[in-house]
């Protein structure tokens, strides 16, 4: 079954779902690698990417947002050149009642009654300010890297602004 689309989730008001050791069957989060491109860079601009507003982030859309990322910045400004930080975990564990749709269903399914739901994937949730993806690079590769959080954003079911500061020196 696909999975629904991200409006679903977006806005939540409920509190938080994430006692992992009381729910079973948690698909684990698409989202491989936190940390990409050169460890050891000694950056001299710092650029965020930030939400501006309250929100859930689905684990495929942080994965869509670094995989577009990281794939531009590799290819424009090399991989020794930059580091990217996925900022946020999906903690969150999000849960879907499951409905069939075939001829007959009403008769096999309850509707609403019980209808807690099974977990179908996780999230993290992001309040305003909150920093969602770092990219740590040269002054010269400073729209590069703007280009970049910008196709991250757009995989993002949040509304963001990029940050840039210097980085300090030691």
């Amino acid at each position: 079954m696909p999975l629904r689309p991200a409006r679903c989730y977006t806005h939540q008001d409920k509190p938080p779902y994430t006692r992992r050791e009381y729910i079973h069957g948690i698909p684990p989060p698409k989202i491989t690698k936190f940390v990409m491109g050169n460890v050891y860079v000694e950056p001299e601009v710092i650029l965020k990417l930030v939400a501006i507003e309250r929100g859930v982030v689905r684990h495929n859309a942080l994965e869509a947002a670094r995989i577009m990322s990281h794939k531009y910045l590799a290819s424009t400004i090399g991989d020794q050149n930059y580091m990217l930080v996925i900022k946020v975990y999906p903690h969150h564990v999000l849960r879907e009642n499951k409905m069939m749709a075939f001829a007959g269903a009403d008769r096999l399914q309850d509707g609403m009654r019980l209808a807690f739901g099974k977990p179908i994937g996780t999230a993290a949730r992001v309040e305003p300010g909150t920093e969602i993806v770092e990219v740590r690079t040269f002054t010269k590769f400073v729209d590069q890297a703007k280009e970049a959080l910008r196709r991250a954003a757009s995989k993002l079911s949040v509304r963001t602004r990029i940050i840039v500061r210097e980085a300090r020196r030691k």
